[in-house]
């Protein structure tokens, strides 16, 4: 009688190079021949990629492998596998405090995760096996992508910076580029299988070229994208402001399909602060940066990742970011409340700022942030925008009729369909904006216009098939396609 497939489910934490190195490890497995367990099965094998920026990462991933453990033993031959940014950072403690997990593998060699998987089942004890250094680039593995019409591709992985409360660079390593022949290569390989939107992906993505010596080397990048015939969409994440020049500015205006739309993690417009936080650039800088994008791009959304209550901060410090807020006029802002790391020089700086005045803080700032982000969504109203239909991105589609979409700018636009025309995750909208809320706009008129696409092609030839669910479940405020942006300031 022939043996069950064994079965996986991945669940995923923090930015979004943790949920691209998800699709490798998912691509890992079905090669190896397990399959997705179906939506409320228990998996044989659990596999936890995991992110180390947030205060309570640790405590979030011993909770869910507490939950486990009583599953894991009355289930014979269940494996669990925990990798990612707190597996590199905890590699001596992870099997102390669970004991029951079966293996731990860090970021620089999610490959192995197949064989450390065996080999913990044919020695029937834990392995553990954390390299300092890449060895094989990521983007070499197989891959099970979430999405049939939009795509991460990164350039280049890990950081050379050290800003002073982020401990990724000290996990992931030193920047590693990739060629730029092997990136388009993957990009027009997309393409031909159906995908419009790709993002290019970096934890300094403004930064590439640096190892081969080209300080032009990603607007060039930008520029080569243009030329890949079917790509209708390109973006990338996260760049640095220290490192963004003019000429990406340039590509990005220039190239008709890298879209009006840029995420620049401010962190803070106290120049005091970005001093105490090794952020090498301040406030005119960043102000002028802002300037120069919309000079380019008029229409062009900006977002921003800002931490308040960093150590030292004083109430002269957080009004000089709520300064940066009022004249940047950012479309959206991840805004966090400062957590101390352990590992980051951060953490022992003098001054901790009290955690009431650090709440305090953050309110005053989300109200602002939102504010003006509504402010600029209304401006929208009566705008025709092309949208490209998106797939759970709507969490009320289902009880409001709706469809959901992203703008060239990447703001989500939920429209109603037209009756009797069918749309596909894909394909291209044009709809009238009638609505604008702080973080999402409607469109409730007629849809004017409906362009099916290969990436709705696409989607449709993946649905047609019975599959399972992929399993990789996302521990983000948002799921599916690269549009979403992250759950952390990390390595930016």
């Amino acid at each position: 009688m022939a043996t069950a497939q064994r079965t996986y489910q991945v669940r995923t934490y923090g930015c979004q190079m943790n949920v691209h190195d998800s699709e490798r490890l998912t691509g890992l497995l079905e090669d190896a021949g397990y399959v997705a367990a179906a939506d409320g099965k228990q998996a044989d094998v659990v596999v936890f990629n995991t992110c180390a920026v947030r205060e309570n990462a640790d405590n979030k991933l011993y909770g869910n492998l507490g939950h486990l453990a009583p599953v894991k033993a009355a289930t014979p031959g269940m494996q669990i596998a925990v990798g990612g940014c707190l597996a590199q950072k905890d590699r001596d403690t992870i099997t102390a405090r669970a004991p029951w997990v079966d293996v731990v593998f860090g970021t620089h060699n999610i490959g192995s995760l197949p064989a450390l998987l065996e080999r913990a089942r044919v020695q029937d004890e834990a392995q553990v096996e954390i390299l300092e250094s890449l060895e094989v680039f990521p983007s070499t593995l197989p891959t099970r992508r979430e999405s049939a019409y939009a795509a991460w591709v990164s350039v280049s992985v890990g950081c050379n910076n050290t800003c002073t409360f982020c401990i990724v660079p000290s996990l992931r390593g030193k920047e590693k580029d990739r060629r730029p022949g092997e990136i388009l290569a993957e990009v027009e390989a997309l393409v031909a299988e159906g995908v419009s939107e790709i993002t290019l992906l970096g934890q300094n993505v403004n930064a590439y070229g640096v190892e081969f010596g080209d300080r032009q080397a990603f607007s060039k990048l930008l520029r080569a994208c243009g030329d890949i015939e079917g790509l209708e969409r390109v973006r990338f994440t996260s760049p640095h402001p220290a490192e963004f020049t003019d000429d990406v500015i340039e590509a990005m205006a220039e190239t008709a399909n890298v879209m009006p739309q840029l995420h620049m993690p401010l962190q803070s417009g106290s120049d005091k602060v970005l001093r105490d936080m090794r952020r090498s650039y301040r406030q005119q800088k960043f102000l002028g940066i802002i300037e120069r994008v919309r000079a380019a791009m008029p229409d062009a959304a900006i977002t921003t990742d800002i931490i308040v209550g960093f150590p030292g901060e004083t109430e002269e410090d957080f009004l000089q970011t709520m300064h940066v807020v009022r004249e940047a006029r950012f479309s959206g802002a991840f805004t966090f409340q400062y957590s101390k790391r352990p590992g980051t020089p951060a953490a022992t700086l003098p001054d901790q700022v009290p955690p009431e005045v650090v709440k305090d803080r953050y309110e005053r700032l989300v109200a602002l942030a939102d504010e003006i982000a509504w402010a600029e969504n209304k401006r929208l109203l009566g705008r025709r925008v092309e949208l490209m239909v998106a797939e759970g991105e709507g969490r009320k589609d289902a009880a409001t009729h709706r469809l959901s979409g992203r703008g060239p700018d990447n703001r989500l636009v939920h429209f109603t369909p037209p009756a009797g025309v069918e749309i596909r995750p894909g394909d291209l909208a044009t709809v009238e904006i009638t609505y604008a809320a702080p973080h999402h706009l409607v469109a409730d008129g007629p849809v004017v216009d409906v362009r099916r696409t290969r990436s709705g092609d696409a989607w449709a030839a993946r649905n047609a098939a019975p599959a399972a669910s992929s399993g990789v479940t996302l521990g983000m405020p948002t799921v599916g396609i690269p549009a979403a942006l992250p759950d952390a300031p990390a390595c930016r």
